[in-house]
């Protein structure tokens, strides 16, 4: 237990950014999360994070385990168009890797966000972590700030109340505007750096796409998941004929100047879990994707 009193050139400062001030606790959204969960005293009583406090007040609280070993908070230009005390949304680009991995010790967006006080989750080199997305696979993920955040979130994946739609080009055309491609997936029989439906441990995968528009001998679709298995779009869009764009393991790598898969997290949407308020938020292609397209025509 953390005692201190406060002093008087800090007279009038609300508690939470008082707190965020301090090495032990050392960030805004972590103080917040401390006041809220009544984690600290002000002259023995909880306060609001609002409360102004006055010189001499005795402080209260429990400083924040560190960080797990190994783990050590790296510098990254992140872009995240929503964030709250209980989560956030980050906007991963194409070639960062999510968490530590065998040949990925270091600057990986685990890493990143260190710094946004990401909690939650039993694996220690994966905090805050509930879904995750290939390395050259671009776009939006939703991260918890707290173990109580992580387990609602991963309660939303489960229920498939959190939706994820994608942007994927593929080659060749659909036979119908829309469809769902129901095919359980695992690690391949043959090949353990892919998943396949060829698998001596299937798991229930849906995947549900519609065209967006028709170019030349490709087509963007619009995807949507159900399930969250390993490569599930681009194992499933590979299994129907349908191979996505530049993909070097499941479908066409060397096309259009890509060089990586056409495939971006385009959208997230889902009730918030503390706050029961709707969060939506899209992003746009990036640029490489965009300029794939370019080179294409609408037929």
């Amino acid at each position: 237990m953390t005692r201190l009193r406060v002093p008087p050139e800090s007279a009038g400062a609300r508690l939470d950014r008082f707190l965020a001030e301090l090495p032990e606790i050392g960030s805004r959204a972590v103080a917040e999360r401390l006041v809220r969960d009544g984690a600290v005293l002000v002259d023995g009583r909880v306060r609001a994070k609002s409360h102004r406090l006055e010189a001499g007040e005795e402080l209260e609280f429990d400083a924040p385990a560190p960080r797990p070993s190994g783990l050590v908070a790296e510098q990254m230009d992140l872009t995240v168009p929503f964030e709250d005390e209980h989560l956030l949304v980050v906007d991963k680009p194409a070639g960062l890797v999510v968490h530590p991995a065998p040949g990925h010790a270091e600057g990986t967006l685990v890493h990143g966000l260190l710094a946004h006080d990401v909690e939650g989750g039993e694996e220690a080199d994966r905090p805050g972590i509930v879904h995750r997305l290939d390395r050259d696979t671009s776009g939006l993920l939703v991260v918890a700030r707290s173990p109580e955040a992580h387990r609602r979130l991963q309660e939303l994946i489960r229920t498939r109340a959190l939706r994820r739609e994608y942007r994927a080009l593929v080659v060749g055309r659909p036979r119908s505007r829309r469809g769902t491609i129901e095919a359980p997936i695992g690690r391949d029989r043959h090949d353990a750096l892919r998943h396949s439906l060829d698998t001596a441990a299937p798991r229930d995968a849906v995947t549900h796409f519609e065209v967006e528009e028709l170019l030349s001998a490709y087509t963007l679709l619009r995807v949507t998941l159900e399930t969250g298995r390993t490569h599930q779009i681009r194992v499933h869009l590979g299994a129907i004929d349908l191979p996505v764009a530049g993909d070097p393991t499941y479908g066409k790598p060397g096309v259009l100047g890509l060089h990586r898969q056409f495939l971006h997290a385009a959208r997230l949407s889902f009730e918030h879990p503390f706050t029961g308020e709707e969060v939506d938020v899209a992003s746009e292609l990036p640029a490489d994707l965009r300029a794939a397209l370019a080179t294409l025509s609408t037929t």
